[in-house]
């Protein structure tokens, strides 16, 4: 039952693909030595293609999935560094328009200097 389904996927993608060969497609898809043989060449196919993977496994050397995989792995790394770059960049461009580090030092000033006020208050509450 499985196969008969398997078949008709096999068919319907056929037959999409070709387009008005329909019928020249379905008439070699219902000969049954024409099915057995691309069956039996997809088989193959997948054979061949493990055999290869297990080859480059043994040689140490990657597959192309394998290459692929890395690719898309560092897309994605470049994409992300493309990201902390720009951060990077508009963190710069703040600190360059709103005065830079002399902003920053006379925030910290005016920060010990509340410091420092507040704690003569408590030692003048103290001694009070």
């Amino acid at each position: 039952m499985a196969q008969n389904e398997d078949d008709m996927g096999i068919r319907e993608a056929i037959t999409d693909r070709v387009g008005g060969l329909g019928p020249v497609v379905n008439a070699l898809l219902d000969n049954p030595a024409f099915s057995q043989a691309l069956e039996t060449a997809l088989g193959a196919r997948e054979r061949a293609v493990h055999a290869q993977k297990s080859a480059m496994g043994a040689l140490n050397l990657p597959a192309a999935s394998d290459l692929e995989r890395l690719a898309r792995r560092v897309r994605s790394l470049s994409e992300r560094l493309e990201g902390i770059e720009d951060g990077l960049d508009r963190m710069e461009d703040r600190a360059r328009s709103g005065g830079g580090l002399e902003t920053v030092e006379a925030r910290l000033e005016g920060i010990e200097q509340s410091i420092e006020k507040i704690a003569a208050d408590i030692a003048t509450l103290r001694a009070a």
